[in-house]
């Protein structure tokens, strides 16, 4: 067997076999690299040669890179709030663990790599447009310090795949810390015994919390109450950035508190706190101002799923679940007012009140939400004021909210260089744009690679002032503008 240095067998091939699937290798004699993130490759010290066939095959599930076996996993989950019982991996294969510099596994995983047992009907691939979409803005992610799934590569097939029109297919080869999520118990507890799903429980402990495996029995609740830490400050961060995940369905919730799943995803341009890019929310389920209570409603789902690990007896196991959840609303609180005062620079102390006042002048003056807060940094910093107000619909408005701004803080000249400096690095310069990330999937489908590279180098250093990404600063023009986004299915 031909291996890749630092790639095993996959952990979770260690648990019950109904958990996953084991998957053929597949066959995509035409596939190619179409990007290779090399700083991530050497991260996990793989040798990985674009040009190596080995390298090709492995990252195309062409080639088992170690002894053991690629696996499907499988996962149940609630898709809009209506459950479905059986999901899983339906285009996509969990093909090993690889380490990084700190000793911290990782799994790899490969969408787009053809059928599985869970492909309801689809045909298991992606296309490259999905995968370009998921490469750019993980990493945009990944560059303004949010929890992520990584995207380590992408390669084309070769192949032609339908989706509403012919689209080149690719697969993207991508990182977590964990790839299981709320569903991955919902699964197991509707099919499975309690023991299947105390295994299930203790492997995500050991690998993502160790040091609760000392808790004894009551390590599922801890485990439940870690969860939602996560959940809490990964949402507050999204929200932050004006990030709209689009699609939080329980399948889409990592134990891990990773972000994954870069479907219908968008950060917003001009500021609405109901804002909706999904095809598919109807009803705003995933809103932008929705996201924390939907992040408990998903919480929920989880303790439903692993209350026989919690006590004797169902008024026990619910009020042990109850204790392991009741912090995540002020953990919530408590991680965005945080957030949005650093971005704001202000004072410690109960700022409520200007908060909301600061979302609705934004609202109501149409501002750009990450544009605002760029020249707000730089007006900190001694720039102009009227870059600030310049961001809101009329003078009257920006020189009104300026005003407030300066009553709470004391004005610029009262801010501190350690609030300067804390703004710098909570306040992008850029971001992944809507209309950014479309240009550059329109160009890579018509073979010029140029528009991603620029974008994905822009991105590696979000909070940077620097001139030559000065174009990807910019709102998009009217005809520009991106309504809604789509999954990559």
């Amino acid at each position: 067997m031909i291996m890749i240095a630092n790639l095993t067998n996959p952990p979770y091939a260690t648990l019950p076999s109904d958990l996953h699937a084991a998957l053929p290798l597949t066959e995509f004699p035409d596939a190619k690299f179409f990007e290779l993130n090399d700083a991530l490759r050497r991260e996990f010290s793989l040798i990985l040669d674009p040009s190596s066939e080995i390298a090709v095959k492995t990252l195309s599930g062409q080639l088992s890179g170690h002894s053991g076996a690629l696996l499907a996993m499988a996962y149940a989950g609630h898709q809009f709030g209506q459950y479905a019982p059986r999901l899983g991996d339906g285009r996509a294969m969990l093909i090993g663990d690889v380490t990084d510099q700190s000793g911290l596994a990782h799994e790899l995983h490969l969408k787009g790599s053809g059928l599985t047992p869970f492909s309801r009907g689809g045909d298991g691939k992606a296309t490259l447009g999905a995968a370009v979409r998921e490469y750019l803005i993980s990493e945009a992610m990944a560059g303004l310090g949010v929890a992520t799934s990584r995207s380590l590569a992408i390669l084309t097939t070769g192949e032609t795949i339908i989706r509403e029109t012919p689209k080149p297919g690719a697969i993207l080869a991508r990182t977590a810390r964990s790839h299981l999520r709320v569903g991955t118990f919902q699964y197991a507890r509707a099919n499975h015994d309690t023991e299947t799903l105390r295994a299930l429980a203790d492997f995500a402990i050991e690998r993502l919390d160790p040091e609760l495996m000392d808790a004894g029995e009551d390590r599922y609740a801890q485990m439940l109450n870690r969860v939602a830490e996560r959940q809490a400050e990964l949402i507050a961060q999204w929200m932050s950035f004006g990030f709209i995940h689009g699609v939080m369905n329980t399948d889409n919730m990592t134990l891990s508190g990773e972000t994954i799943d870069y479907g219908p995803c968008a950060f917003m341009d001009d500021f609405h706190p109901a804002r909706v890019f999904s095809s598919i929310d109807y009803y705003g389920r995933y809103a932008w101002n929705k996201q924390a209570e939907i992040g408990l409603w998903n919480l929920s789902r989880l303790a439903e799923a692993i209350l026989p690990l919690f006590a004797n007896g169902e008024d026990d196991q619910i009020k042990a679940a109850e204790i392991a959840l009741k912090d995540y609303p002020d953990r919530f609180k408590a991680a965005w007012t945080g957030a949005i005062g650093r971005k704001l620079g202000l004072p410690s102390g109960d700022q409520n009140a200007f908060i909301t006042a600061t979302l609705t002048a934004f609202m109501e003056a149409k501002v750009d939400f990450t544009r605002v807060f760029t020249a707000l940094t730089r007006h900190a910093g001694g720039g102009d004021q009227s870059a600030v107000i310049a961001e809101f619909e009329t003078p009257e408005q920006g020189k009104t909210w300026l005003a407030q701004w300066e009553a709470v803080t004391g004005g610029r000249d009262a801010l501190s260089e350690d609030t300067k400096a804390a703004m710098r690095t909570v306040n992008p310069v850029r971001i992944a744009r809507n209309h950014q990330v479309e240009a550059a999937i329109e160009a890579a489908e018509a073979g010029d690679k140029a528009p991603f590279e620029a974008l994905l180098l822009a991105l590696e250093t979000p909070f940077e002032e620097d001139s030559r990404f000065e174009a990807f600063e910019a709102a998009p023009q009217p005809d520009e503008v991106v309504h809604q986004t789509f999954c990559g299915t």
